[in-house]
């Protein structure tokens, strides 16, 4: 079990989610980009969603497209991680004159064979998992230069058949949601094309454990695409595309500044059984917010939102306290508190919270007294996206194509390079990931091709 474990973790660090949102949301691979056009340009194309492909970036770009398009797409995904791990991708779409565009798309993502162990750290054969959707997109146009799409979509993980020991239900989860797509040509000046996306709206996604479901990885988009010149035999354009995932999650957070995480119940009672909330009947342990919450919240959740946070490390738990411990002395010489360096204040002093000794450490030298207070916007704007793509045309023919992918958040920065060629109703595309030696995604190479018909 531990190899699919790191290879989930892996999707979550490199499918558009910055690092501290690993475990926030569920479905991850929906966020796998497909196209070799797209991975070539940074993976920026929501204001661009001119082919097939359009179902997935940005369903309204389907409407100023004619005739009818097969789209196919294969990768090894992963290479550095994983020999047999690979992502499949089938697009089509067709144009009815008094009705719209209808498309759709299917994605097929495989993780391989992995290794099943029982509780006991014992052989129990193999199993392979896997990860697929499918999606009907509807798309009209508002006006010569605008327009809307739409996304109805399914999909299914199976990570595992059974849980491991007293674990019940199935490791598998189908779930459906929707996305939905704005696209405006001529957007303040003619050069210019507005795309604006919101994916993977619905219910939550659970596994094994229904109460530790997960929110679907709901992101909204903002593209751009400039087209910086255009004559008979070339043109160039710059594309930009930002996203935010709308998930709101908190740690376990002292929200009322009593010091204490919990210790009562939803009614404000004090209580030794479902104490996990303060007097207000506010939850303090670790929780995410609804969608319809979310929306809002994930602006401001690492920023303005909650309090003073209970701190430990991994493998430990939180003493659902604030603080209590000082620091009295750099013994390791090494700048920073540690666990030998820490003093009980409680005990030692008789100490209590919002005194002047009280300890702003955990047991750990983990500052939780003023964490709330070191958060700034600039943690919000950390977490945003950032897709920066550009694309040569010479004729209609042949295509250069570069981009960059920057998360700061989830420590991603990948420059990306492609090339494209079209003769006929033909089109080959080949796109290129680079990065530092190591990193999951470099040396990821897509390989697509599209057919009008």
């Amino acid at each position: 079990m531990k190899r699919i474990f790191s290879i989930v973790m892996a999707l979550l660090l490199i499918s558009s989610l910055p690092l501290n949102a690993q475990g926030e949301a569920g479905s991850i691979f929906l966020l796998i980009s497909p196209g070799a056009r797209a991975g070539g340009m940074g993976e920026a194309q929501v204001a661009v969603a001119n082919d097939a492909y359009a179902s997935y970036w940005n369903p309204a770009g389907l409407a100023f497209q004619e005739g009818s398009e097969l789209a196919i797409m294969h990768v090894n995904w992963l290479p550095n991680l994983a020999d047999d791990m690979y992502y499949e991708f089938l697009g089509f779409r067709k144009q009815f004159p008094t009705l719209g565009t209808l498309g759709g798309h299917l994605i097929y993502l495989n993780l391989g064979e992995q290794v099943r162990m029982d509780e006991y750290a014992q052989y129990q054969g193999k199993f392979t998992s896997y990860m697929m959707a499918a999606a009907v997109s509807y798309s009209s146009k508002l006006s010569s230069s605008s327009s809307f799409g739409l996304n109805a979509k399914i999909s299914y993980q199976h990570l595992v058949e059974l849980g491991t020991g007293s674990e019940k239900g199935k490791g598998t989860s189908t779930d459906f949601g929707f996305d939905l797509g704005y696209m405006k040509k001529g957007w303040l000046t003619p050069n210019l094309d507005l795309g604006i996306t919101m994916t993977n709206i619905g219910p939550k996604v659970s596994f094994i454990d229904p109460d530790q479901a997960d929110p679907q990885p709901t992101n909204l988009t903002f593209g751009f695409a400039y087209e910086a010149f255009k004559n008979d035999n070339n043109s160039f354009t710059l594309v930009y595309d930002i996203d935010k995932l709308l998930v709101a999650s908190y740690p376990d957070m002292d929200w009322d500044g009593d010091g204490l995480i919990g210790g009562f119940d939803s009614n404000g009672k004090e209580s030794v059984k479902n104490n996990n909330y303060n007097t207000n009947g506010k939850l303090e342990i670790a929780h995410k917010d609804p969608l319809y919450k979310a929306i809002f919240t994930s602006w401001v959740d690492d920023w303005i939102l909650g309090g003073d946070i209970d701190r430990a490390p991994a493998g430990e738990d939180a003493d659902r306290k604030i603080g209590g411990w000082e620091w009295v002395g750099d013994a390791n010489g090494n700048g920073k508190p540690d666990s030998e360096e820490m003093l009980n204040t409680a005990s030692e002093y008789g100490a209590k919270f919002g005194d002047n000794n009280w300890g702003i450490y955990n047991e750990w030298g983990q500052k939780e007294v003023g964490s709330a207070d070191d958060r700034s916007i600039q943690d919000e704007l950390d977490k945003l996206v950032h897709n920066f793509g550009m694309e040569y045309w010479y004729s209609s023919y042949f295509a250069l194509r570069g981009g960059y992918y920057f998360d700061k958040t989830g420590k991603i920065s990948n420059p990306t390079f492609g090339v494209g060629l079209r003769f006929s109703n033909y089109g080959f595309d080949f796109g290129y990931t680079s990065g530092e030696p190591g990193h999951p995604l470099t040396n990821t190479m897509r390989f697509s091709m599209n057919v009008i018909f």
